[in-house]
């Protein structure tokens, strides 16, 4: 019996290294990646914790140990109802999370399907879908959140539902501008002439090749959410007490700045902590997934 025959195509993808090997052996080596990744998961990692153990409750109010400061029973202090610092802080990156990827979700659903819908269909239907886009540019997050109160009153989903409408043309545009390159390429057109429909070639061809472009955009965008949740929480329109908020807790702090500053301090520095993380983790994201940066470096 002959030997099988192997061709040096062959010989290659058999003796070259697994994608995700590869991913990853260059994703450690890169700083902004690691440093976005451990600033987020410290910030998941509090939230996670919240739902199994703070080392107070908190909702209890003790008025008679407001405004303590860092001992050994609250590391952080007490803010002005007695609240330990620190369980504030872990429930309120839980309240943050929630509410970041729900809304990052509702923009990625509908803006990722209404951007598809554009690159494939074009004609009128692609600029029906850019004129809503642009009409929906007009409500951000902030003036969509007080219509919402107005009619339905402030609350974590007034801020989830106008974060989301503001998350959806931006990816709406984004991945209508890079479904249209893909459109354009070698392989979708020998799609098209092998007899394919334009919904499978969305689904094989398009979406899988613009997906890295999408988790990074995401990553971006969530961190967008969280400052967005925060600004609403702060103005009294997304999470209402008792829930614990960090904007909420820049709120409560604001009247007691020259008394205690630090209560306004230990918020906005997770604030900070969550959104840079975040956008490293993009920004590394983006170096890794796109081939001609990965060259480059």
């Amino acid at each position: 019996m002959s030997a099988p025959l192997t061709t040096p195509i062959d010989a290659a993808v058999a003796t070259r290294p697994l994608p995700a090997r590869t991913f990853w052996r260059r994703a450690l080596r890169h700083r902004s990646f690691v440093l976005g990744g451990a600033l987020s998961l410290l910030v998941l990692a509090s939230a996670l914790l919240s739902l199994v153990w703070t080392p107070w409750s908190p909702y209890e109010i003790d008025i008679a140990s407001k405004l303590r400061p860092p001992s050994a029973a609250h590391w952080l202090g007490t803010d002005s109802f007695g609240r330990d610092i620190v369980s504030l802080l872990l429930a309120g990156a839980r309240s943050t999370i929630m509410v970041g990827i729900i809304a990052v979700s509702i923009g990625l659903t509908f803006g990722v399907c209404l951007g598809l819908i554009a690159s494939a269909r074009r004609g009128w239907t692609e600029e029906i879908i850019m004129r809503f886009s642009d009409f929906t540019f007009a409500f951000p997050a902030v003036l969509s959140a007080i219509m919402l109160a107005a009619v339905v009153g402030p609350g974590m989903v007034t801020s989830i539902v106008a974060i989301g409408i503001f998350q959806i043309p931006t990816l709406t545009r984004l991945t209508r501008g890079s479904a249209n390159a893909i459109w354009a390429r070698e392989f979708v057109l020998a799609a098209r002439a092998s007899g394919k429909g334009k919904f499978r070639i969305t689904i094989e061809h398009v979406l899988p090749n613009i997906l890295s472009i999408l988790i990074v955009q995401a990553t971006i965008q969530f961190a967008l959410a969280i400052l967005a949740e925060a600004a609403l929480s702060y103005l009294g329109l997304g999470t209402q007490p008792p829930q614990p908020s960090w904007g909420r807790m820049l709120n409560d702090a604001q009247t007691l700045l020259f008394q205690s500053p630090m209560l306004a301090v230990y918020p906005g520095a997770a604030i900070a902590v969550a959104v840079l993380g975040l956008n490293l983790l993009g920004d590394g994201l983006r170096d890794l997934l796109d081939p001609r940066l990965a060259r480059e470096r």
